[in-house]
């Protein structure tokens, strides 16, 4: 993985949605690597990992909607990034029954402007779109999905980036195939945790809430499965991939453009589908305190079943998974214990402590069992 990441040293990145928690850790770890990193999003949320990584000082920091196109275009063709990543949307299902046509024009029609401003210059990009495993149609049933998949969507979420997927689909066959100067993929991961999500909605920042106010942690759903991941797992997947469509882009590789050029699934070992019961007891081996079931509204529905098949990125991309479930939970609860701990002393920034979590992850092997 180091070998292929040195593509970024002294690259200019746009990362959409840097503000984000998935976002922010992707800044961090680009800054890593020496690139020159550019974000475009809407501003952080109180509190925020972007704030504990104070990433406003140490990258290119842009306040702006990916809906306005005039905004985009002019950013885009200022940086003329090497790579764009593509992960700002509206990214909680609740929130999309709330909004839902904030969560469409967001998720399908935001992505297609990002790309749209991409197509519109001329400068040598690659583009990698970040979606989710809730894109494919989802009858219950216990299967992995796999790339090939039906894609589609029961809630306005899962439907957005069902949408958000046909949208890359028809960009690359349409503008982005042979003799163009852009690639593109997109990448679909699974549920994933780590320090610094403060999202609503979200189980381990319920969790943490909960915690650190002495109340128990609800639970609305304790018998879903998940395949719940570090975040640092999915990223790795995406560098991963905008290095191998980079180097074929860049060599004029036809065949291997199209081999990188497409979905891939990002997800766990299969021992890491555990359930939200599962989780919140892992938790609580690291932070104990206790948990109740709370009723979930009758009229929101989530799949009781998430599975994905990784062995495309197994054989395509040599990318494996590198925490087990029990170090997932781990690493996760000990970024949220150190911060709290940082707070209580009057300490503010996890830069340090979120460097060392991405240099042991990188340092660990593929793929260890339980």
């Amino acid at each position: 993985m180091q070998k292929e990441l040195s593509a970024y040293a002294g690259k200019r990145v746009l990362v959409t949605g840097h503000t984000g928690f998935k976002g922010a850790w992707l800044c961090e770890w680009l800054l890593g690597l020496g690139a020159e990193v550019h974000g475009w999003a809407l501003p952080p949320q109180d509190p925020s990992l972007f704030a504990s990584l104070d990433l406003a000082n140490r990258m290119h920091h842009h306040v702006g909607d990916i809906l306005d196109l005039a905004a985009l275009n002019a950013k885009v063709r200022e940086v003329r990034p090497h790579f764009v990543f593509h992960l700002a949307a509206q990214s909680l299902v609740r929130v999309s029954y709330r909004e839902p046509l904030l969560t469409f024009s967001t998720n399908v029609l935001g992505t297609a402007k990002v790309l749209e401003a991409v197509r519109a210059f001329d400068f040598p990009c690659t583009v990698v779109v970040i979606t989710t495993d809730k894109c494919y149609e989802n009858d219950g049933r216990p299967h992995s999905f796999r790339e090939s998949d039906p894609l589609g969507g029961h809630d306005p979420y899962s439907a957005s980036k069902a949408g958000a997927e046909l949208a890359v689909a028809a960009y690359r066959e349409s503008f982005f195939r042979e003799k163009s100067h852009a690639s593109l993929a997109s990448a679909r991961a699974g549920n994933v945790i780590g320090g610094g999500d403060w999202a609503e909605d979200r189980l381990v920042p319920d969790c943490v809430r909960a915690l650190s106010a002495g109340r128990p942690i609800p639970v609305r759903n304790p018998a879903f499965t998940r395949p719940w991941q570090h975040v640092l797992e999915p990223l790795g997947g995406y560098l991963v991939l905008g290095a191998r469509l980079e180097e074929a882009r860049s060599r004029a590789l036809s065949e291997e453009i199209f081999r990188y050029a497409q979905a891939f699934n990002f997800g766990p070992d299969p021992e890491a589908n555990r359930s939200v019961g599962d989780l919140v007891e892992e938790v609580l081996r690291h932070w104990p305190g206790k948990w109740e079931q709370v009723s979930q509204e009758r009229h929101l529905k989530e799949a009781p079943l998430l599975s994905l098949a990784i062995d495309k990125a197994g054989e395509t991309l040599d990318w494996r998974p590198r925490w087990n479930f029990t170090e997932t939970v781990e690493r996760t609860m000990a970024w949220y214990r150190e911060y709290f701990a940082r707070q209580k002393s009057g300490e503010s920034s996890m830069i340090d402590f979120t460097q060392r979590q991405i240099e042991a992850y990188v340092q660990s092997p593929a793929t260890r069992s339980s």
